[in-house]
C-alpha cells in the first residue's frame, strides 16, 4: 500500500513542478502566470501537500476553501480542530509517524510561523527504515515544495528554511488513512 501511495505522489513531479517564486495552479503545480500575491518569493509545500492529498483521495484544506496565502498555517490550524473530523489523527512521535507512513497512511509534518504574516511549512513524511537515532538525528524522510522541490530528503533538510521548526520540535504530525480503492 506505501509502495502504491507514494507511486501516486512520486507521480506528481515535485522536483519540476510547484516551483518556488511564481504563481502556480495549486492541483497541478503549473504556473498559471498570475501574479503572486506575497512579497517575497512565494513557495508551494501547502498546495503541493493539498494536491497529494486529493489525489490519494483525502481532504486537506485547500484552495478555494482557503488561499494559497499562507496555506500552510491554515493548514496546520486547521488539522488540529476540523481535521479530525475529516479522518486526520495526531502522531505523537517521528517513530509513530514512520510506522504510519510504511503502513500506507498519509502523513504530514506541519508547521506554524510564529508570525502568522509569515508561512509556515508542511512535508509528507515518505516510508522508510530508519533506525530510532537517525529519526531522531534528522527525522524521517519527506517529500516537500519549498524553496528547494525534494522527491526525497531528511525531515531537518526539508525544514531547514524554518530552522525553529527543527531546533525546538514545534512542528506537528498528522496521519490519515488512504482508502485503496483511491488509488486506482
Amino acid at each position: 500500500m506505501a509502495v502504491k501511495i507514494f507511486a501516486v505522489i512520486d507521480g506528481l513531479d515535485v522536483v519540476q513542478r510547484w516551483p518556488a517564486g511564481v504563481h502556480v495552479d495549486w492541483q497541478t503545480g503549473i504556473p498559471d502566470g498570475r501574479p503572486e500575491k506575497m512579497e517575497g518569493k512565494h513557495t508551494h509545500c501547502s498546495a503541493f501537500a493539498a494536491a497529494a492529498a486529493q489525489r490519494l483521495g483525502v481532504y486537506l484544506l485547500r484552495p478555494p476553501a482557503h488561499s494559497q496565502v499562507l496555506l500552510a498555517n491554515a493548514q496546520y490550524d486547521w488539522l488540529q480542530g476540523e481535521g479530525a473530523s475529516q479522518g486526520w489523527t495526531p502522531v505523537q512521535t517521528m517513530a509513530e509517524a514512520q510506522d504510519d507512513a510504511n503502513r500506507g497512511q498519509l502523513v504530514v509534518a506541519v508547521y506554524h510561523n510564529r508570525d502568522d504574516d509569515r508561512p509556515g511549512h508542511i512535508a509528507i513524511i515518505r516510508p522508510g527504515e530508519k533506525s530510532t537515532a537517525q529519526l531522531a538525528s534528522e527525522g524521517p524522510d519527506v517529500t516537500q515544495a519549498g524553496g528547494t522541490n525534494y522527491q526525497s530528503t531528511s525531515l531537518k533538510q526539508g525544514f531547514a528554511g524554518h530552522p525553529r521548526a527543527w531546533r525546538e520540535k514545534s512542528f506537528l504530525l498528522f496521519a490519515h488513512p488512504v482508502d485503496p480503492n483511491a488509488l486506482k
